[in-house]
């Protein structure tokens, strides 16, 4: 929407800039995470963790920026639903940079343990992560209320690969103790992973609100049954 206050406009075009620029970022900190991660590389992971400071330091620009737009213009209907939106939409991504820059924190004790068999789901996992945010950015600047929903009903690939890894680590490090360290920081790995996915799937709900004006129906079912798993579980899974 343009406006007579070309100011007005200027402000509205740098803040979905703003988030635009921060989910890039995210998705870049999450894929160089897990290249770290990956290549057992500490030093590769040390940069990555500089990254997130790149998003934080933008999601306080858009704090500063909404409030001086609601102080100056008080915008009101469509407007103000959608600098609402952007701004809960880059809390969003900043969460999404903390998650990248926790699977990085890990990457140097793992490179001090011994190396474990990794299955190939945590980087499927981020790929699917990846996609999941991408697509939720286009549906951003687009308005495109269909795309949100097709993100949102997307996570439940994310989730199906972090049950799965989850069973897999637990087998591995019933199995071998000696593993269970590394093990244990795989496991919170992939589960930063799922947590994105999350993030990605609430920023879906955030797009389709400022777009259509009205909340999307939170009746999906959440695939992550891993609260549900016990060891007679493991052990049955193994016959």
């Amino acid at each position: 929407m343009r406006h007579t206050n070309e100011a007005y406009d200027n402000e509205l075009r740098r803040l979905r800039s703003i988030v635009t620029q921060m989910g890039g970022l995210a998705e870049e900190e999450l894929a160089q995470a897990v290249e770290a991660l990956v290549n057992r590389d500490p030093e590769h992971a040390r940069k990555v963790v500089e990254m997130d400071k790149k998003i934080d330091l933008l999601e306080v620009e858009a704090d500063e920026l909404v409030i001086e737009m609601i102080a100056r213009r008080s915008p009101v209907a469509d407007d103000l639903r959608d600098i609402i939106s952007a701004l809960k939409i880059t809390t969003m991504l900043e969460r999404i940079g903390d998650f990248a820059k926790n699977i990085a924190k890990r990457v140097t004790v793992i490179s001090q343990s011994e190396p474990i068999a990794i299955s190939a789901s945590i980087p499927r996992m981020a790929q699917e992560a990846q996609e999941m945010i991408k697509n939720v950015l286009d549906a951003f600047v687009e308005r495109d209320a269909d795309k949100a929903v097709a993100v949102w009903q997307s996570d439940d690939k994310v989730d199906a690969l972090y049950n799965s890894m989850f069973r897999e680590l637990l087998t591995y490090m019933m199995e071998s103790p000696g593993t269970i360290t590394a093990g244990t920081h795989f496991l919170f790995i992939a589960k930063n992973i799922e947590r994105v996915g999350d993030q990605a799937t609430n920023i879906a709900e955030v797009v389709y609100y400022a777009a259509k004006g009205e909340p999307l129906d939170d009746n999906r079912p959440k695939a992550d049954m891993t609260a549900f798993l016990s060891a007679t579980d493991q052990n049955n899974n193994k016959t």
